[in-house]
């Protein structure tokens, strides 16, 4: 009793939507930015590694291509590795291992090795430091949640922004292998972003646990009617193996509905993300120069597909103002839209799930692209299906919506009767007490 008392007064409860939780924004706001403002920033190296070992521009797209797909495959890892070691180390642990992975990288003598480097093990250290990062920032604010997502995604934004031409300077100046060694170090900042990370105590495990339980039986309810009782006696052994697992990865996200849905818009939205950020230099070369998330995520479909006419300095800074602009507004909604549809507890569980199931987008978006590059030598056809993708995700989101909406008229019925429940039985003890 007394240590419990003692943790309780180290350690602050539930959200606080504000004060501490402002440096869990600005942590978030420099991971956001170290990890995919980099990947989006890579275009400029890109240019320079397909020169250097003269290949095409689908095979040098695969380097980007892996890392945004590791990321993604790791992001459960990273959920269930927070979930048991903590936050804190985890995050840094994942910043140490991605500079390894972009100094590493900065030696390759092939594409292989620049595979392996930058791609494998720059992108699992994405993955150990973003999921955790995004997590611990949910849990921190609950009313001003929409306003800290926004906030700190505006991190990828912003030091897409700086980066981009720091990159060209560094590349000017060093040669790509230098502006890798030290983009390495700069990548140690992680560390200290995992150290602003501290432990919030949310005093809800047992419910959680009590909940999950229970949606575990209703799963495997048709199963356990056909055994005997010997067999439900096994099973009744095993459930805290069950609790266990969930505790650190939530499967049972897999059956809800809205949340597949909402991932199918992931997987269409990635194959758009990224490959435009990629191929946006080159092409600038080639030239001689919920209902808020579906609005940005067509007009981001839009605007990429309307890339192409874009031939002039002037036009290209137009087209990237206007894909920044709205590309910020899509990211810092899409986690508040997360939540919402999973629930704040279960959200770093899907947040892994989810980007799971987004990295087969984020692993086939910019060699798709690619492809299409290299046939129509033109790298405005990487745009247009950037922009098509993107367009398929919005129907997945407009799919999601109608489900909400079919929800909450249920809901309401369900209120509804218990209210002509409750005013029976008000009735019925008046009656009672009058007799």
């Amino acid at each position: 009793m007394e240590l419990q008392r003692k943790s309780r007064t180290v350690q602050p409860a539930g959200p606080l939507d504000g004060g501490y939780g402002w440096f869990i924004v600005l942590s978030t706001f420099l991971v956001f930015g170290l990890t995919f403002g980099v990947i989006k920033s890579f275009g400029v190296l890109f240019v320079e590694i397909q020169h250097y070992f003269a290949t095409t521009a689908t095979a040098s797209s695969w380097i980007t291509s892996i890392s945004v797909a590791t990321v993604h495959f790791g992001a459960p890892v990273g959920s269930a590795l927070s979930a048991y070691f903590g936050h804190r180390p985890v995050v840094m642990a994942g910043g140490l291992l991605s500079s390894i992975g972009m100094v590493a990288g900065s030696y390759a003598q092939d594409l292989l090795q620049l595979y392996i480097t930058v791609g494998f093990l720059t992108g699992f250290g994405y993955a150990l430091t973003w999921t955790p990062t995004v997590t611990m920032l949910g849990w921190y604010f609950e009313k001003r949640r929409p306003v800290a997502n926004a906030l700190a995604s505006t991190g990828e934004c912003i030091l897409t922004f700086i980066l981009t031409p720091s990159f060209q300077f560094m590349v000017d100046q060093y040669s790509w292998r230098g502006a890798m060694l030290i983009l390495g170090a700069l990548q140690l900042n992680l560390c200290l972003c995992g150290a602003l990370l501290r432990p919030l105590n949310r005093h809800v495990p047992a419910k959680e646990l009590e909940e999950k339980e229970h949606e575990l039986e209703m799963l495997s309810q048709p199963h356990i009617d056909s055994r005997s009782s010997n067999n439900q006696s096994d099973s009744k052994k095993s459930d805290p193996l069950k609790v266990k697992i969930i505790r650190y990865v939530d499967y049972t996200l897999i059956a809800n509905a809205r949340f597949m849905v909402y991932s199918m818009f992931g997987v269409f939205a990635a194959l758009g993300f990224f490959a435009p950020s990629l191929f946006l230099v080159p092409y600038a070369r080639s030239q001689g120069t919920v209902h808020q998330l579906i609005v940005t995520v067509i007009l981001l479909g839009i605007v990429l597909l309307l890339g192409p006419l874009a031939t002039t300095f002037t036009q290209l800074a137009l087209f990237s103002a206007g894909y920044g602009l709205v590309f910020g507004a899509t990211v810092a909604i899409h986690i508040t839209v997360l939540a919402e549809v999973v629930g704040v507890e279960r959200l770093g569980s899907a947040l892994g799930f989810f980007m799971l199931i987004r990295s087969s987008g984020g692993l086939l978006g910019p060699p798709l692209a690619g492809i299409f590059i290299d046939k129509m030598s033109d790298y405005g056809t990487g745009f247009l299906m950037a922009g098509v993708a993107l367009l398929v995700s919005a129907l997945f989101l407009l799919v999601l919506q109608q489900m909400n909406k079919k929800g909450t008229g249920k809901g309401k019925d369900v209120n509804l009767e218990n209210g002509k429940g409750h005013e029976d039985l008000k009735h019925r003890n008046f009656n009672f007490r009058k007799s």
